[in-house]
């Protein structure tokens, strides 16, 4: 070992004695921001005599009021591994200010794991006090301008940041069209000024001729009145003197060469400084701050409209405030886009999501229903839920199942890739949007609910007094995952639940239960957010769906960052009116389906009228089935290509020579085929179902002056408030709408 390296292990010192030697204050707080470290330069930066502020919250070191948010920031963002660094204002006990220079890494376990927080702080400025409040006040404005793309917010902020450090009156008015509107009017100490003495925010403001407001737009220059008891303007309550005010500055507020409004600046008796009047240099420094701020003013502008924009048209492209009333059921809704993160190093998210949902009328009373979310933000997203939302309510009409439905809806999605729509598929990237969703039927009468998921998140399910989620087998793969190159081919199974009377689903996207943030800086899991929503949903079950769905979207503290659409459906109580019955496909069964239609109309009360015209069409859809029961020719079998002189082969051409023939050899007994007619009744229609076993679906055709048929279908569709054909698992079903 060298003489050198000897010497330096003797000279090794402890860390807490280099510590304490630092000319930086070294804070240490664990991860719920309290302080468990602060060496002798935090004691005197700070202001302290000793250890009171170990043990307590990191605020605790004198962090002024209007700092308190952007301290919370940096420990949610420091928590997750980022670094930080800002400025802040440091009230001592002493009264004095000092604005410190921060800077916050992760205290790290030998695991990996984070711990805490260590901080290092500097003074910013070691001039007079005068300068560090000005100079520490142009970098504060930019860090907090910087943090927000909301118009309100950017206008709080700057107010919270220039009252009272700087000023003890503050006045932002903006023009709306050829108006002066005050947006911001901010007092130091609580303040309020005397009625009538100055606008009130949201009011008109003129400023009278010669006015240093007035003067400041004229000119487009910041103006200073050093000592505001030798001007005097004309018109009410515009006299200095009677309000106190010593001093003020106004200046312009110009963003791309357009007058946006007026800030102005006033000191006051109320002002604890020793001098409280401005001068040119102050003048100078409310000209470069009224330039920052008119730039953020002018970003936040142009982003509201943006976003009010996105809004509207995401709003026309979901359904409207007003549930369909639906019979059977009861419904409410709620879609919440998020709010803009001001966040300090995380950026800002500025656009809305792609979070949709639908209620669609289906054949016979039956409903179709769906939740689901695009990934991504902004106009994309939205633009591909619209479209998303249109193609399943054309696909849906059809009376699909639902697993065939996004079957449909996948390959559907899969064609919006822009290398597919290009040709050049073999691009590696993604190649489609994707879509996360559930599909659902639900028939009131019979209470099933058929669905098919695709990587959505499973509803909550409200029945005996007990809140679950509704199981899913599957939950299947995001729609347009296979045009996005992961994985082959794609499943989407179907599932079917009887749902008990007065039962209710919670449908929901997942910004309700994803990163919520604590009061700690922390962020509750989607496992604590799902227990949370379980819970307030639990709490509200005996109110109706519109407390549901405000308890499910209030369940889970902290801001949205993420777009949240909820439904809820709860099923009747009650039972609903049906009647149905099977005949064989005769023709004198015709009169039989209609007699018992009759019946049942009559004991529904409908008027004689609609009860006639009702069993009218009832006549003609059972007639057409009857008739294409009858003349629908025998099944034969598939004759066998001659590909060899095997037995298969001959034993294959005798069957359907017999068969041509008439014999009896092999000859299959006639199948005995049969129709069901069943009758809905809601509140406001009836539904007429014809159910059989033949696969063709009826269409209208024009019948000639001559023919005897063909006229059925036109009637129904002349005279039914809606018709329309299904296919069913073993058949089809031809339905008619009449109201009552």
């Amino acid at each position: 070992m060298t003489r050198w390296s000897e010497s330096a292990i003797e000279a090794q010192l402890p860390p807490e004695t280099v510590l304490s030697q630092m000319e930086m204050a070294v804070v240490v707080c664990d991860r719920f921001s309290n302080v468990i470290y602060g060496n002798a330069f935090a004691r005197r930066l700070f202001g302290f005599d000793g250890d009171e502020f170990i043990g307590r919250s990191v605020l605790s070191l004198g962090i002024a009021e209007e700092d308190h948010a952007q301290a919370a920031e940096l420990a949610r963002h420091v928590l997750k591994g980022g670094v930080w660094e800002g400025t802040f204002s440091n009230i001592r006990d002493d009264g004095s200010t000092v604005y410190t220079r921060a800077h916050a890494v992760p205290l790290r376990h030998p695991s990996g794991a984070i711990d805490g927080i260590v901080i290092f702080a500097r003074e910013a400025f070691r001039s007079n006090q005068r300068d560090q409040e000005r100079y520490g006040l142009l970098e504060r404005v930019g860090e907090r301008l910087a943090g927000s793309l909301e118009l309100a917010t950017t206008l709080r902020q700057m107010a919270d940041t220039l009252v009272p450090q700087f000023a003890d009156h503050c006045f932002i008015d903006l023009f709306s069209g050829d108006r002066l509107i005050r947006r911001v009017s901010r007092h130091a100490g609580g303040w309020s000024p005397p009625p009538g003495t100055w606008a009130e925010v949201d009011e008109p403001v003129s400023y009278p001729p010669g006015h240093h407001a007035a003067k400041a737009m004229q000119r487009r220059d910041a103006v200073l009145v050093e000592d505001m008891a030798q001007a005097r303007y004309a018109g009410p309550g515009q006299a200095a003197d009677d309000m106190g005010v010593t001093s003020a500055i106004s200046a312009p507020l110009l963003a791309r060469g357009e007058l946006l409004g007026v800030m102005t600046l006033a000191l006051s008796n109320l002002s604890k400084r020793p001098d409280p009047h401005y001068d040119g240099f102050d003048r100078d420094l409310v000209g470069a701050i009224a330039s920052r701020v008119a730039l953020a003013v002018d970003n936040a502008m142009l982003f509201e409209t943006e976003r009010e924009t996105a809004l509207a048209f995401q709003k026309d492209l979901l359904p409207g405030d007003v549930p369909p009333r639906l019979d059977g059921m009861q419904i409410a809704w709620r879609y919440e886009p998020a709010r803009p993160l001001e966040s300090h190093g995380h950026g800002i998210q500025t656009q809305v999501g792609g979070d949709w949902y639908d209620v669609i009328p289906l054949s016979a009373g039956r409903v179709g229903l769906v939740i689901g979310d695009v990934e991504g933000r902004g106009a994309r997203a939205a633009a591909v839920m619209g479209q998303l939302r249109a193609a399943l309510r054309a696909f849906a009409q059809a009376d699909k199942p639902p697993a065939e439905i996004l079957r449909e809806l996948d390959e559907w999605t899969r064609t919006l890739s822009p290398a597919r729509r290009s040709g050049r598929a073999d691009e590696d990237g993604p190649r489609a949007p994707l879509v996360s969703c559930t599909y659902f039927v639900y028939d009131a009468w019979s209470r099933v609910l058929l669905f098919a998921n695709a990587g959505h998140d499973p509803p909550l399910l409200i029945q005996d007094g007990q809140v679950t989620e509704l199981e899913f087998d599957s939950k299947g793969a995001m729609l347009g995952v296979r045009g996005s190159g992961v994985g082959g081919e794609i499943l989407f199974n179907e599932e079917s639940r009887e749902l008990k009377p007065g039962a209710t689903l919670v449908l929901y996207t997942d910004g309700l239960i994803d990163r919520r943030p604590k009061a700690d800086g922390d962020y509750y899991t989607r496992d604590e957010s799902r227990r949370m929503v379980r819970e307030a949903v639990a709490a509200a079950a005996d109110g109706d769906v519109e407390a549901v769905a405000e308890a499910a979207f209030e369940a889970v503290p902290g801001d949205i960052d993420d777009d949240v659409a909820i439904v809820v459906i709860r099923t009747s109580p009650e039972e609903l009116a049906v009647e149905q019955r099977t005949f064989a496909a005769e023709p004198i069964m015709v009169s039989e389906a209609r007699r018992m239609a009759a019946q049942t109309f009559a004991s529904w009360g409908m008027e004689p009228e609609q009860a006639e015209l009702a069993c009218l069409l009832v006549s003609e859809v059972v007639t057409n089935v009857v008739l294409h029961a009858a003349g629908s020719p025998a099944p034969r079998p598939e004759p066998a290509l001659l590909s060899g002189a095997g037995l298969e082969d001959e034993e294959s051409l005798l069957d359907e020579e017999l068969w041509d023939l008439g014999m009896e050899l092999g000859r299959r007994e006639p199948q005995v085929k049969e129709f069901t007619l069943r009758l809905r009744r809601g509140s406001e229609s009836i539904w007429v179902e014809v159910f059989d076993s033949d696969l063709r679906l009826p269409r209208i055709r024009s019948a000639g002056e001559t023919d005897e048929g063909g006229r059925g279908l036109y009637l129904v569709d002349q005279l039914a408030t809606r018709w329309g054909a299904r296919p069913t698992t073993d058949g089809k079903a031809v339905w008619f709408e009449l109201p009552i």
